[in-house]
């Protein structure tokens, strides 16, 4: 998944990134509302993990601007407030879920999971589509039963495709999934990944709708 991480403390925020990108995520991770917000206008991103007490405001105002804005990327909230009312707050302003500080890095991993379910797999984390089964939450796909080796940038090529499985998506939308902010993007890279895919799980799984995007065919 492509995440927004907005965290200012610095040996929290970097432990956090190194984490979920060990786990194949592509990370922007921003100290400020304001360079997050910034980002939001320009990426689509699939999960933001939120702090609330920032330097430049407070965590809720942007998740309310985004809810405004009619916007549903998932959010998690990670704070120190561990109140019940910070809680419901949080919830009702359109959390997803609320993690209290200090939380095991393994915990976050489940709630991350537990949003891709949610997202892909319509809760279950498992899908069949023609000759593929694919575990989104170990990562596992076999195409007619033999399992086909994706890397993590497959993956997030993969895993945006099924997240609008019949629907043409974007080439600029896949970018998106596959590189942090700031990556160098090549003009083919697209391309290449789509070709890789293609190979790994089946020539025709992948529609191109020329000059607009991809399909997942289900």
């Amino acid at each position: 998944m492509r995440i927004l991480l907005v965290e200012d403390e610095k040996g929290l925020g970097g432990a956090i990134r190194e984490h979920i990108a060990s786990e194949g995520h592509a990370v922007d991770w921003f100290e400020t509302l304001s360079d997050a917000s910034a980002s939001l206008t320009t990426t689509n991103y699939d999960l933001i993990l939120l702090d609330l007490l920032l330097p430049d405001g407070h965590g809720l105002d942007l998740l309310t601007r985004i809810r405004s804005a009619k916007n549903s990327v998932a959010v998690i909230i990670l704070t120190a407030l561990d109140q019940i009312s910070d809680r419901i707050r949080g919830l009702n302003a359109g959390a997803d879920d609320y993690l209290v500080k200090p939380f095991d890095l393994g915990e976050l991993s489940a709630r991350i999971i537990a949003i891709q379910r949610r997202l892909y797999a319509d809760g279950t984390g498992m899908l069949t589509l023609g000759s593929l089964s694919i575990d989104l939450t170990n990562k596992i796909i076999l195409n007619d039963g033999a399992p086909a080796n994706l890397s993590s940038r497959e993956w997030a090529v993969l895993e945006r495709l099924l997240r609008h499985k019949n629907s043409i998506v974007a080439k600029s939308v896949i970018e998106d999934a596959l590189y942090e902010y700031g990556a160098e993007v090549e003009s083919n890279t697209v391309e290449v990944y789509i070709s890789r895919l293609r190979k790994k799980i089946g020539k025709t799984s992948i529609e191109t709708i020329r000059g607009i995007g991809y399909r997942m065919k289900v």
